[in-house]
């Protein structure tokens, strides 16, 4: 048997791709893969070197002429595994080595609700950057919103609806998502996502204009 029917389900080697400005060496695309543009760019659509785009995955740039931050660039080694939804209208950029389970949704760019016309398509396009940062892993199914960051290492449970920043090394799971934990295992101290109460933030801020108080009681 040889090593290419061992390798079920996995995508070919190809050197070009619709839709895809630059390649790098040693990327596999499934034929299924499709790419969604229009207007004339030529640093749209970026791939590093080994990146892996699994089946009936969709990347949506839309107008690459609309705005400067139009784009997608994934980084060497990442998997974006099969049914993934990866929008560039606002921006994305994906690290190394990051992880993309099955039916992701990277939403960048969305719709003006609260301002124009009572027909939301008909409202301007809204568009803020996502980031998603070296060795991270966005669970299967999991919805990461426009203007997010995801931080290195960080991980994004299945089926997490993500509105926030997840710091590095970081688990967030949920819908609306929050920090549980981090990878280490150690829990996420509730007190950090309580307010400090207005006595406390005095009692703080004395105490940072006076480094010294203590020693000289």
């Amino acid at each position: 048997m040889s090593v290419k029917e061992m390798l079920l389900g996995i995508p070919d080697f190809t050197t070009s791709h619709s839709g895809v400005d630059q390649l790098g060496d040693g990327c596999r695309i499934d034929p299924t893969v499709s790419v969604m543009r229009f207007g004339q760019r030529f640093n749209g659509l970026c791939l590093a070197d080994g990146v892996s785009i699994y089946a009936h995955t969709r990347l949506v740039l839309g107008d690459v002429e609309a705005d400067p931050c139009v784009g997608i660039r994934i980084g060497a080694r990442t998997i974006v595994n099969v049914g993934g939804y990866l929008s560039g209208e606002g921006g994305l950029d994906i690290g190394e080595d990051v992880l993309i389970g099955p039916h992701a949704k990277l939403l960048s760019a969305g719709h003006a609700i609260d301002e124009g016309d009572v027909v939301i398509a008909r409202n301007r396009i809204t568009r803020a950057r996502i980031i998603i940062e070296d060795g991270a892993w966005i669970g299967a199914g999991a919805i990461v919103l426009e203007g997010v960051k995801i931080g290195r290492g960080a991980v994004v449970a299945a089926g997490a609806l993500v509105r926030q920043d997840v710091p590095a090394g970081m688990v967030a799971a949920g819908t609306p998502a929050r920090l549980i934990r981090s990878r280490r295992g150690d829990a996420w101290p509730v007190a950090l996502h309580r307010p400090l109460s207005w006595r406390s933030r005095v009692a703080s801020a004395l105490k940072a204009l006076l480094p010294d108080a203590d020693k000289r009681r």
